[in-house]
């Protein structure tokens, strides 16, 4: 485990080096999805295969998330990019990087990409898209779900998760509750700046979505095949929104080859 400061706040960071005498291709960086998510949903899944393919892992827990710093403010989309540009920055990570985001951790990544389209190599969404006027609505709508129906109900909604999902997804639940009613976290997202369709369209590295067959983010691959020039997607049938924990091994090799293939290896 390391702590790393990040132009003013500590976030929690794991690293995996290539494994035994693999050749580095590069680095990737995993960014996790919202509230009940940490870097523990790639350590436990693909990051192992990753470094095992030669690939230098970067992962870290989002701010309020994890084992990261919890501020009381500054939750918005940029504030998320602005730590992953800081945190690669203090990491010396100074070349183009393999982007892999699970939910919002995709949206943060494809902000960094928008943003600095030289430091992109690859990008991966798993269950994900782009920030859209369209976007923050949704999450507008489940961040105030999350507020009136656990945040402030909590007891209640702690009893029904445990009985219905189990005690880890309620311990999460309560982790997530916290963050919501602890900090601005449920204004600042919704409320964050979007991208224009010319800002997603100069996106030009190659892109990979994958996406659970189950989920209705399975329906914007035909929007997204029509803004971004390298874009390709796969559909997992039998899955919904966890598809990158109930998929790993599929997810994984998706994403591999989206790599090797920009890397000329085999």
């Amino acid at each position: 485990m390391a702590m790393v400061d990040a132009r003013g706040i500590r976030l929690h960071v794991q690293r995996m080096a290539p494994a035994g005498d693999s050749t580095r291709h590069g680095t990737v960086v995993l960014v996790h999805g919202l509230l009940t998510d940490s870097l523990a949903s790639y350590y436990f899944t693909v990051a192992p295969a990753f470094a095992a393919a030669g690939l230098d892992v970067v992962m870290y827990d989002l701010r309020g998330h994890g084992r990261s710093e919890r501020p009381q403010q500054g939750y918005t989309l940029d504030h998320n990019i602005d730590d992953l540009e800081a945190l690669l920055d203090r990491l010396a990570v100074t070349g183009p990087v393999h982007l892999v985001g699970n939910s919002y951790g995709g949206t943060i990544a494809f902000g960094f990409a928008a943003r600095h389209p030289g430091r992109a190599a690859s990008l991966t969404l798993i269950e994900s898209e782009p920030a859209t006027a369209a976007w923050a609505v949704k999450l507008g709508r489940i961040l105030d779900r999350v507020m009136t129906q656990l945040a402030h109900n909590e007891p209640d909604a702690i009893a029904w998760i445990t009985a219905h999902r189990g005690h880890n997804t309620a311990r999460l639940a309560k982790g997530a509750a916290r963050l919501a009613r602890e900090t601005t976290l449920g204004r600042d997202i919704p409320a964050s700046r979007v991208l224009t369709e010319d800002a997603i369209r100069a996106v030009r590295c190659p892109v990979l979505g994958v996406y659970g067959g189950e989920s209705d983010l399975a329906g914007l691959v035909p929007l997204k095949q029509v803004l971004l020039p390298d874009y390709r997607a796969v559909v997992l049938p039998g899955y919904e929104h966890s598809v990158l924990v109930e998929a790993p091994a599929a997810v994984g090799g998706h994403i591999l080859e989206l790599i090797r293939a920009g890397a000329g290896v085999r």
